[in-house]
């Protein structure tokens, strides 16, 4: 038996496109994630719309916190998600996707083929990417 391997060359990368309007983020991710990811097809890119207008179900609105740290005494900042969509609506669901991949060298390819936009525009319109239903 004879293993093959695809090379860079022979990978035929598609483009598609997801609004995410209400949508909850959990489940949106995860479906974008698993396309990331190359298990329906290899390398395919994910460009997401709306990110400002994702949905949280119950009250993770003011409940679910983001920590980052400044690697200073007393550096260590919190950011409900309600201010993050505010500032960075698009870290709302990039950082979901992120944490849904795996966590080996492999997983910088794979996030770096996401794209997030807050609103509707993208400069991606050149790839003429495909519509994904989630």
């Amino acid at each position: 038996m004879k293993t093959t391997l695809i090379n860079e060359k022979d990978v035929q990368r598609a483009w598609y496109v997801v609004d995410a309007t209400d949508k909850p983020v959990g489940r949106l991710a995860s479906k974008i994630a698993h396309v990331l990811r190359g298990k329906s097809n290899l390398g395919d890119f994910v460009v997401v719309l709306n990110a400002e207008k994702v949905r949280f179900t119950g009250a993770k609105e003011d409940q679910k916190t983001y920590t980052s740290y400044s690697r200073f005494p007393g550096g260590l900042r919190r950011t409900t998600a309600r201010e993050m969509r505010k500032k960075h609506p698009e870290y709302l669901i990039s950082h979901a996707v992120k944490n849904m991949l795996p966590k080996n060298k492999l997983s910088r390819e794979m996030f770096a083929r996401l794209k997030v936009y807050a609103g509707t525009e993208h400069p991606h319109a050149a790839q003429k990417p495909q519509v994904l239903e989630l």
